[in-house]
């Protein structure tokens, strides 16, 4: 990763994750079955330029689900919050 790269995997905003599954979101903030699609979709509403990648969260190998890497040099946690709270929650 470069500096000014965030790593983003749909795990972090899964309502069906609990925080030491991978959840980095409040439970409010979580949406259910979050893909991809959704990151990518919340972080073109708040302009943030992105590349995504074939890569999987290390605790979740056998998903698959990918991640996305953003460009951001803020701090994560302010990504995420501004990320989920794009987010479509009732999927």
């Amino acid at each position: 990763m470069v500096e000014g790269e965030c790593i983003l995997y749909p795990c972090y905003f899964n309502a069906g994750y609990s925080r030491s599954e991978g959840r980095r979101v409040s439970g409010s903030l979580a949406a259910k079955g979050p893909v991809l699609a959704d990151i990518e979709r919340s972080l073109r509403k708040i302009g943030v330029a992105y590349r995504v990648e074939e890569h999987h969260h290390p605790a979740h190998w056998e998903r698959h689900e990918g991640r996305i890497v953003a460009e951001w040099t803020g701090k994560k946690e302010v990504l995420i919050k501004k990320v989920a709270q794009k987010m479509d929650k009732g999927r």
